[in-house]
């Protein structure tokens, strides 16, 4: 089954958005005024040339400190290697600014697992002189040293672990540490919940390393270790609930495709009649 790479960053993003900015643009973070945040709906845009339709990922309207006038923070994953993805970033800026006529920030964070040096320009110039130099603000996932971000307390830093630098036999340490951090930071079970199934998207440990990782864990400081275990195991839970309600819906599914009414499909499951109509929907 693929990955919806774009759906994913987009709510990972939008739910913490403060914590995306403060970590990788500090800088940008000081000027900001987050009490003024809102998600603008998506824009769709067609390129003509290529005959290809393109939906920008994330515009959030908000306002920098001081000032009354609202400007536009731009966000696309992109999570495939694209030549001339630089030239998109700059047609959704101009199109933006055509719609909106506010300041834009362009942002782009490059998910993608190989390593490249990205280009952050766009520029057209004749022998004569220029006429564009156009720039935007990067992140690079995979260029990133993920050791370096687990002592934050930033639940962006926790997902995003999982698409930075590491090597297959650090794998281990990886999910033990983000463990660690989801303890740490003591989300709520929504947020939590978001966290770990970002992280378990791109980075599924085997039977052998789940094992392993159980022996790192049985070795920590008493406390934290009953509370990774706690995680562990409740998250096991949700994995064995989850797989046993999609294996019912098939199975009434498919009672239901043989003619079978809702009253029989419920004498044969133990199911109440509502719970056979919730999965047949």
């Amino acid at each position: 089954m693929s990955i919806d790479h774009d759906r994913l960053f987009k709510e990972l993003i939008q739910t913490f958005f403060e914590e995306f900015i403060v970590l990788f643009f500090p800088t940008m973070h000081e000027h900001i005024d987050f009490r003024h945040v809102s998600f603008l709906s998506e824009e769709l845009f067609t390129d003509v040339v290529a005959g290809e339709k393109y939906r920008v990922d994330l515009l959030v309207e908000t306002k920098l400190k001081g000032e009354d006038s609202l400007i536009i923070v731009h966000i696309e994953n992109q999570s495939y290697v694209q030549p001339s993805f630089p030239e998109r970033m700059f047609i959704y800026f101009s199109r933006l600014f055509e719609k909106y006529r506010k300041h834009i920030v362009p942002i782009a964070v490059f998910s993608y697992d190989t390593i490249r040096d990205e280009r952050s320009t766009f520029t057209i110039q004749f022998p004569f002189g220029n006429v564009l130099d156009f720039h935007f603000f990067t992140v690079e996932l995979r260029k990133q040293n993920w050791r370096n971000y687990i002592r934050q307390d930033n639940p962006i830093a926790a997902a995003l672990i999982s698409k930075m630098g590491y090597t297959e036999s650090e794998r281990v340490e990886l999910k033990k540490q983000f463990l660690r951090m989801l303890v740490r930071m003591e989300l709520d079970e929504a947020k939590q919940r978001l966290l770990f199934g970002f992280f378990e998207t791109y980075v599924k440990l085997s039977d052998e390393e789940e094992r392993r990782l159980r022996s790192e864990v049985n070795e920590m400081e008493t406390k934290e270790k009953e509370r990774v275990l706690e995680l562990i195991i409740s998250y096991e839970q949700k994995a064995l609930e989850k797989g046993r309600e999609e294996g019912m819906k098939r199975l009434v599914q498919t009672m239901a495709r043989k003619g079978m009414s809702v009253k029989d499909i419920a004498n044969v499951t133990d199911l109440s009649e509502e719970e056979v109509e919730r999965l047949l929907e």
